[in-house]
């Protein structure tokens, strides 16, 4: 692949990379509650689901989408049901957001915040049609289209995770001057609130 046509590349996806969806909340979500580290590790979560999508979707995933509308939907109402349950179990679970003596983020494993951030990747059915109408752009079928699909993945995986990263350290620091019990509670709704709207915009999203 030229370098000018992975630069080109580049520029095009930050535009979705940084577009405020239901994985940069769940990044930011997570720093304020856990803290960085448990942010980058979600961030890591979120960039696999990319990088598996990047394959899945070439291989055959965006073209079953687009054709089938039981395939579609399932995957649809899966990602909706998901963010709506993340929605409540934000607003329900007061404890995860007491910076102090945080109980909720010391059994909240990596495996669990890495398995989150990977289900709510793969069942983004807009990251689905996005790399479908990206990625063929950019894939020359006289070269090797193997390594350019994991060329392209990779790098949109890589900027995903840049920008989990920048989220994750930004919203950790910011997390140490939310010590305020009335503030965080107002973080907590809103974020909650924010996951059930993307899960009901999901829910209702068409082709």
């Amino acid at each position: 692949m030229p370098v000018e046509s992975w630069l080109l590349f580049v520029v095009i996806t930050l535009v979705p990379v940084v577009s405020p969806g239901p994985a940069i909340m769940l990044a930011i979500s997570n720093a304020l509650r856990f803290g960085t580290k448990a942010a980058l590790i979600s961030g890591a979560g979120n960039a696999t689901g990319v990088f598996l999508l990047g394959y899945a979707v070439t291989s055959g995933l965006g073209a079953l989408m687009a054709t089938s509308a039981i395939a579609f939907t399932v995957v649809k109402l899966i990602g909706a049901a998901y963010l709506l349950y993340l929605g409540i179990k934000v607003l329900r679970d007061r404890s995860a957001f007491r910076i102090e003596d945080n109980p909720v983020a010391a059994r909240n494993s990596g495996i669990r915040l890495f398995g989150t951030a990977l289900i709510v990747s793969l069942t983004n059915p807009k990251a689905v049609f996005l790399i479908a109408a990206l990625f063929p752009q950019f894939i020359n079928t006289q070269a090797s289209v193997f390594l350019q699909i994991s060329i392209l993945s990779a790098t949109f995986a890589g900027l995903c995770f840049l920008n989990h990263a920048f989220l994750a350290v930004f919203g950790g620091r910011m997390r140490r001057y939310l010590q305020s019990e009335k503030i965080m509670n107002r973080v907590r709704r809103g974020l909650g609130g924010t996951f059930i709207a993307f899960g009901a915009a999901l829910a209702g999203f068409t082709r």
